[in-house]
């Protein structure tokens, strides 16, 4: 009977309790035993490391829809990977995980994360030496290279342009504009998603180059007096400092446009979780479950025109645009981004929608 290990790491967001359900089902169909990793790395540093077993009741079905996760993404204060780098604590960091995985007595690993997890995975790749390490990909910022797709995007569109559509409705009595900020990080795929689904007047990502002058002009010269200024949080401005929309806002208000902020913030983490990312995330647990069956190791589950396939972590982490982790030194983190020949930039300018000057 194989022995499987489950840990979610780094942000949370919707889909990541369905995923661990799934994995759980068909992990004992197959007659394996399944053990939760809580608190992810975290967990795993402690002595004894901190586990769950699952049975049926552990995470019944109907929670499975659930935002968060059920296994914990980890403790503020805890020893991870960045604050064992910053106290001078990394090799006694990796040893403890080392340790504990042997303890454990794992066959594999299904370990579910952003492209900062599974790049820390690949890169300490020894410490899972001798089990099989899976890798599934979650995050609201669809910054992943390789998978069209990541667990836990699609709610995230849909919870901002929720936040959105309500917003639409105030805006339009007061005759005002709201500037709203995404989250995505340097990654302006969330931004531009549900700037597109709520009918934005302006979308403005870290991606493409943006003049305030052009963005002031388009919006005086928009069909309404009202909308949505779409803003991801990654953008920069020339000169100025604080948050995105708030920079933007300053400006419009010099103008003479008269606008409000907005700042969902982590209601877009949270929402129960699409049909959509329910499925997704029943496709890549199958996925998984049948890597583990054919032997695989160091992959990672991926979804790229419409079929779900494991590649291998070295492939991942090569595809995308690597950089130096700030927080821990000779770490780096492998990136994806909007490609300019992305469909919806055109889509969008086709639309009507200000994207930036590259369109």
């Amino acid at each position: 009977m194989k022995r499987i290990g489950i840990m979610t790491t780094g942000g949370d967001c919707s889909g990541l309790n369905t995923v661990i359900q799934r994995i759980y089902r068909g992990a004992t169909l197959r007659g394996w035993k399944v053990i939760g990793i809580l608190d992810g790395t975290d967990g795993l540093c402690t002595n004894p490391p901190r586990t769950i077993d699952f049975t049926n009741d552990t995470l019944p079905i109907e929670n499975a829809r659930l935002a968060g996760s059920f296994l914990h993404n980890g403790r503020a204060g805890a020893l991870n990977f960045e604050s064992a780098a910053k106290y001078g604590k990394l090799e006694q960091f990796n040893k403890q995980l080392r340790k504990s995985l042997l303890e454990l007595k794992l066959d594999a690993m299904i370990l579910i994360g952003g492209n900062g997890s599974l790049s820390l995975a690949w890169r300490n790749r020894e410490i899972y030496a001798g089990l099989q390490l899976i890798c599934i990909p979650k995050t609201i910022d669809m910054d992943i290279p390789l998978t069209d797709r990541t667990i836990g995007f699609n709610t995230a569109v849909q919870q901002l342009t929720s936040f959105c559509d309500q917003l639409m409705l105030t805006a339009r009595s007061h005759h005002r504009w709201f500037i709203t900020q995404a989250m995505g990080r340097d990654c302006g795929q969330l931004a531009l998603h549900a700037g597109i689904a709520v009918g934005a007047t302006a979308i403005l990502i870290p991606e493409i180059k943006f003049s305030v002058d052009s963005l002031i002009k388009h919006v005086r010269n928009a069909p309404t007096d009202y909308g949505i200024i779409m803003v991801s949080e990654g953008i920069s401005l020339r000169g100025h400092s604080g948050k995105p929309a708030d920079m933007i806002s300053r400006k419009l208000t010099a103008a003479g446009i008269v606008n409000r902020t907005a700042f969902p913030e982590h209601t877009q983490r949270v929402g129960d979780t699409t049909a959509a990312d329910r499925i997704l995330a029943t496709r890549m647990a199958d996925c998984a479950l049948h890597a583990i069956e054919n032997n695989e190791t160091y992959v990672m589950t991926a979804v790229n025109n419409c079929e779900c396939k494991t590649i291998s972590l070295a492939d991942f982490f090569a595809a995308g645009s690597v950089t130096d982790d700030p927080n821990i030194p000779d770490l780096q983190t492998s990136d994806a981004y909007v490609s300019p020949d992305d469909p919806l930039l055109d889509i969008a300018t086709d639309m009507g929608i200000y994207i930036g000057e590259s369109k």
